[in-house]
Order: structure tokens, then C-alpha cells, then sequence
């Protein structure tokens, strides 16, 4: 009779070298490797670990090594060259456990809560305080400057900026609303003005005193007293100082999400800034001082505040499809209001001075015809 004693099949000794790295510095180490069948772990000079709490990281550069860790620890790696041990590992390929997802989701919730913290408190604070520290010719500068990335950004062939409009008798035109309006301030604002050889229904002022004007603005004006009223309530916002508050909060935050997305070129930057200089979104108090500001101006120059209601009328009319400057205005929800505002600023008894004569009026609807510079 034959007997078969069967033997149990035993997981070979293993004895391997590797490459140790601990985590603390950089120098690796190279170790010797051996199983202690009887505690269940993987030893090595400096490394004593129990073979279920070693995980097994992927090799992205070559994948061609074997690159082991144990669950605790984050820093600290094994690299083998072959898959010998593998086998002895039955926990090799199970995931972080709830407890670590959970401080994950936590660090995440974190970092969310500090950017939301300085995107939205610590650069407008910084932005309102270093607003009152640039001098008049950095200002300038930095009005300029956004300027001519507008005019970037807003060119579609990607060849050459948006031209500046510059018809003779338009510009004497346009020069002639400016003087009536600015003759009434002390001191007199120090403004740029520019009409930009585009489509948009906008106008807006950046640093230094520079305000823009779109083609398709003075298009959609009826008369030189409703451009007038823009007009004035851009002054509104250059006296107060908003476009140099907006263009730093601006700037300061799309350049934080710029760093945080890998944008260290800034192009991307550079257009965001660009589109957020254009449809600024004053907050309702600025706007409100605004308003209020063009009405006393537009009194003062002999002109009825009610121009200003006639156009946000014409805003509000255009919602459908608004851009720019009609989208910002649409974007305050108590336009109306506004419009009743402007409308009982008008003093009884006010007799309005002619603005401009109709050839004027004409030479102004026309100014980007006559001629155009880059």
C-alpha cells in the first residue's frame, strides 16, 4: 500500500535586494531584504515592515520598477528592480482607507476655504489700501497700460489692436462735450478719452483718468446729451477712484488663480483682465455715487439728468441679447430704480443749453469714418 503524505505548499524564503529612501533625506540607501516568517514582516537595515501595511505605488516614469511604501507613512519608498516579493504582499494594491480620504477631503475643504479667503477679503482689502499709494503718474501708467491689452484682447484677427477712432471734426466734437462737462468740476478732472473702432455697446474708464468709448455706443445714442450723460457718470467713477480699486482687485485675483491653475505665462491672465476691465461690475454704492455724481454734473453744465434715464431706458430695451456695458447695467437688479432717480434729479424750472449742433452731432456719429490710428 501505497502512502502520499501531502505537504503543504510554503511561500518560498525571500531574499532580494533593493533601494531605500526614508523619507528624511535624499540619499538612498541600498538594502538587503529578508522576510521574518514568524512576525510576518519585511526587514531591512532601518525598515521593519508587517507585509499586510505595504502598498505598491505606480512607476510613471518607466514602469519598470517595482516601487513599495508602507500605508503610514508617505514619504518614505522601497524601489525593487523585479516582482519577486509581490506575491508575499496581500494588501499590496488596497486603497487609502476612509479615515485618510476623510483628512483628504479635509485639507481640500481647507486649501478651498484659504483661497475663497483671499480671493475674496484679503486682495479686495489690499487692493482698496494700495489704491491710495500709487501717485498720479503710476496710475496713469497703469491706465494706460490695461489699455492697450484691451485693445489686444478685443482684436479677433490677432494682427493689430482695436483702433482708435480719430475723425478731426469727430474728436472737436466729443473734445466739446468734455469741456462742457469738465468746466464745471474744481479742479478740473484730468481725463484721456478714446472711442474704440468697435461694435460694442460700452463705455468705461480705467486708471489715470483714461475713459473709453465703443463705436457702438455713440451708434446707439440718439442724441449728444445721452452720450453726455455716459459721459459724466465715467467721470463719477474716475473722481471716486474705482477703476484703479477694480483693475488691482482684478488683477490680484486672477493673478492668484492664475498661480493655482499653472498659468505662469499670464496669458490667460492678461485676457481675464481685459474682459474684467471692460464689464466692470462696480458694487451698487459705487454705482449709486455714480449716478448721483452725473446728475449734480449734468445740472451744472446746463444739461437734464434725465438723458442718464433715457439711456439705461435703451439699456434695458437692448437686454435681450446684452453685452458689455448694457449686460452690466442689467446686471444690477434695481436698474429701474435708477432710472426713476435720474428722472426726479431734473430741478423744475431747468431749461436745457444746447450740447452740440446737428453737424457736430454728425461729425461724432461719424468719427471712426474719418480716420483711425493704431
Amino acid at each position: 500500500m501505497t502512502t502520499v503524505v501531502r505537504v503543504s505548499a510554503q511561500p518560498p524564503v525571500f531574499r532580494g535586494e533593493g533601494t531605500f529612501f526614508d523619507g528624511q533625506n535624499a540619499e538612498a540607501r541600498h538594502v538587503s531584504l529578508s522576510i521574518n516568517e514568524a512576525r510576518g514582516v519585511l526587514l531591512a537595515e532601518g525598515l521593519d515592515w508587517p507585509l499586510e501595511e505595504i502598498r505598491q505605488l505606480p512607476d510613471i516614469a518607466g514602469g519598470d520598477l517595482v516601487i513599495l511604501r508602507h500605508k503610514d507613512n508617505a514619504t518614505a519608498r522601497l524601489i525593487l528592480t523585479d516582482d519577486t516579493l509581490l506575491v508575499r504582499l496581500p494588501d499590496r494594491d488596497r486603497s487609502a482607507p476612509f479615515i485618510r480620504r476623510g483628512r483628504l477631503a479635509g485639507w481640500a475643504l481647507a486649501a478651498v476655504a484659504s483661497v475663497t479667503l483671499i480671493l475674496f477679503v484679503l486682495v479686495p482689502l489690499m487692493a482698496d489700501q494700495l489704491a491710495e499709494y500709487i501717485p498720479p503718474n503710476g496710475e496713469k501708467a497703469l491706465g494706460e497700460v490695461t489699455l492697450t491689452q484691451i485693445r489686444e484682447a478685443l482684436d479677433d484677427t490677432g494682427l493689430h489692436p482695436v483702433t482708435f477712432c480719430t475723425a478731426p471734426k469727430g474728436e472737436q466734437a466729443l473734445r466739446k462735450i468734455q469741456a462742457r462737462l469738465t468746466a464745471q468740476m474744481d479742479p478740473p478732472a484730468d481725463l484721456s478719452v478714446h472711442v474704440l473702432n468697435h461694435e460694442m455697446v460700452n463705455a468705461f474708464a480705467l486708471p489715470g483718468g483714461q475713459i473709453v468709448f465703443f463705436r457702438g455706443l455713440i451708434d446707439e445714442a440718439n442724441t449728444p446729451e445721452e452720450l453726455a450723460a455716459v459721459f459724466a457718470h465715467e467721470i463719477g467713477h474716475v473722481v471716486s477712484r474705482d477703476p484703479t480699486r477694480h483693475a488691482l482687485r482684478s488683477a490680484g485675483s486672477i493673478g492668484v488663480l492664475g498661480l493655482i491653475f499653472g498659468d505662469f505665462a499670464g496669458g490667460a491672465v492678461v485676457l481675464l483682465l481685459a474682459e474684467q476691465l471692460i464689464e466692470a461690475q462696480y458694487s451698487q454704492g459705487a454705482e449709486g455715487t455714480a449716478d448721483v455724481f452725473a446728475h449734480d454734473l449734468m445740472i451744472r453744465a446746463g444739461l437734464s439728468p434725465a438723458a442718464l434715464a433715457v439711456m439705461f431706458e435703451r439699456f434695458r430695451a437692448l437686454g435681450g441679447d446684452a453685452e458689455g456695458f448694457v449686460g452690466h447695467f442689467l446686471s444690477h437688479p434695481r436698474l429701474g430704480d435708477r432710472i426713476d432717480a435720474a428722472r426726479q434729479a431734473v430741478p423744475d424750472g431747468l431749461q436745457p443749453k444746447p450740447l452740440l449742433t446737428a453737424d457736430e452731432w454728425q461729425a461724432l456719429r461719424d468719427i471712426c469714418k474719418g480716420g483711425s490710428l493704431y
